[in-house]
C-alpha cells in the first residue's frame, strides 16, 4: 500500500466527504477517486459505499481503518521524534538558576517548553555562589540564568531578561542599617563579606569590591560559600553583604536590615552557555525563558 492511499483511505474514513478530503490533500476529487478505486482492487472489495448523497465505510473498511489508524499514527509520532532528535530539541536539558527571581523564570519556561517541545526533559538546579560558571563548563549545566556580567571567553550570553535594585544587608544594629539609603561610599565604613571559591576577579569585584567609586578602600570581611552562611555572619556583625533586593524578600532574617542604595547600578540577569554548544534545545529554552521574562 502506497502512502497516498493510506492517507487518502483514512483521511476519508474520517470526513467521509470526497469533497472535504480533497481539500485536505490538496488534491482533486478525481485523484482522491482514484486512489480509493486503486486501494480496493488491491484488497479486493469495496471499502466504501458511495450514492449520490453519502458516503460509509462497509464492514470491510471499517476493519482496516481500526486496523490501520494505531500504526499511522505511531509512524507519526515516531518521525515527530526523529525530526526533534535531529533539531536537538528532544532528550534533557539542565538549566541551572542563581537566585529565586531567576529561578522563577526558568521554572516557567521550562512548564511552557513541556507543552510545545513535550520530548524535551527540563532539569533545574540552582547554581552555587562560591562556583558560578564551574559546572556550566563541566556539562553539568547546558545553560543558567544568571548575573551580569560575564566576561568569559567560552562562554555565549543572551539580552538580560530582568534587573534589580541593589541593597546593604547589614547588621540589624549596625548605625548605617536606619539609613533609608546607603551609597556606594559608604561602603568604606564597613567590611564587605567576600567569596570564596572559583569566582573571576571581575565577578568577585562586582560582588564585593575593594574600593569605592571615589578610591576609598573598602575592609574585606570573611569569606562564604553560600548565602545562609552569610547572613549568619551579617547578623552577628562579621561584616556586611552587597546583595540583590530580592534578599530582602526571600531571605528575611531577624538581626540583618536591608537598605537599598542611592546610586548602585541595577544588577541584570541572562542567559549563558557554552558558546560551543549553542544547540536548538538552548535556543528553544532561550525563547521560552524570554517570553516567561515579558509576560509575551
Amino acid at each position: 500500500m502506497g502512502r497516498d492511499e493510506l492517507e487518502c483511505f483514512l483521511l476519508l474514513a474520517e470526513e467521509l466527504h470526497f469533497g472535504r478530503t480533497a481539500d485536505r490533500m490538496r488534491l482533486s476529487r478525481a485523484r482522491v477517486s482514484q486512489l480509493v478505486q486503486r486501494l480496493e482492487r488491491r484488497v479486493g472489495a469495496p471499502l466504501f459505499a458511495r450514492t449520490s448523497r453519502r458516503v460509509a465505510l462497509t464492514a470491510l473498511g471499517r476493519q482496516l481503518r481500526d486496523d490501520l489508524e494505531p500504526h499511522h499514527r505511531a509512524i507519526g509520532a515516531a518521525v515527530a521524534r526523529a525530526t526533534a532528535t535531529a533539531r536537538g530539541i528532544d532528550g534533557v536539558l539542565h538549566v541551572g538558576f542563581s537566585t529565586p527571581p531567576a529561578g522563577e523564570i526558568v521554572l516557567k519556561a521550562a512548564e511552557a517548553l513541556h507543552t510545545s517541545h513535550p520530548g524535551l526533559a527540563v532539569e533545574i538546579c540552582e547554581v552555587p555562589l562560591s562556583d558560578p560558571y564551574g559546572q556550566l563548563r563541566k556539562g553539568e549545566f547546558d545553560v543558567q540564568l544568571t548575573e551580569f556580567p560575564v566576561r568569559e571567553h567560552d562562554l555565549g550570553e543572551g539580552p538580560a531578561l530582568l534587573t534589580e535594585e541593589r541593597v546593604l544587608a547589614i547588621a540589624a544594629g549596625h548605625p548605617l542599617s536606619a539609613r533609608a539609603a546607603v551609597s556606594l561610599e559608604d561602603l568604606s565604613a564597613v567590611p564587605l563579606l567576600t567569596v570564596d571559591g572559583e569566582v573571576p576577579d571581575y565577578w568577585l569585584e562586582q560582588h564585593a569590591p575593594t574600593h569605592t567609586p571615589g578610591g576609598r578602600p573598602i575592609a574585606r570581611g570573611p569569606a562564604v560559600t553560600n548565602m545562609q552562611e552569610a547572613l549568619t555572619l551579617v547578623a552577628g556583625g562579621k561584616g556586611a553583604l552587597l546583595s540583590a533586593a530580592h534578599t530582602a524578600t526571600y531571605h528575611a532574617r531577624p538581626g540583618v536590615a536591608y537598605v537599598p542604595f542611592a546610586d548602585a547600578e541595577p544588577i541584570g540577569y541572562g542567559l549563558v552557555w557554552r558558546a560551543a554548544d549553542n544547540t536548538s534545545a538552548v535556543r528553544a529554552f532561550a525563547r521560552a525563558a524570554l517570553k516567561a521574562a515579558t509576560g509575551a
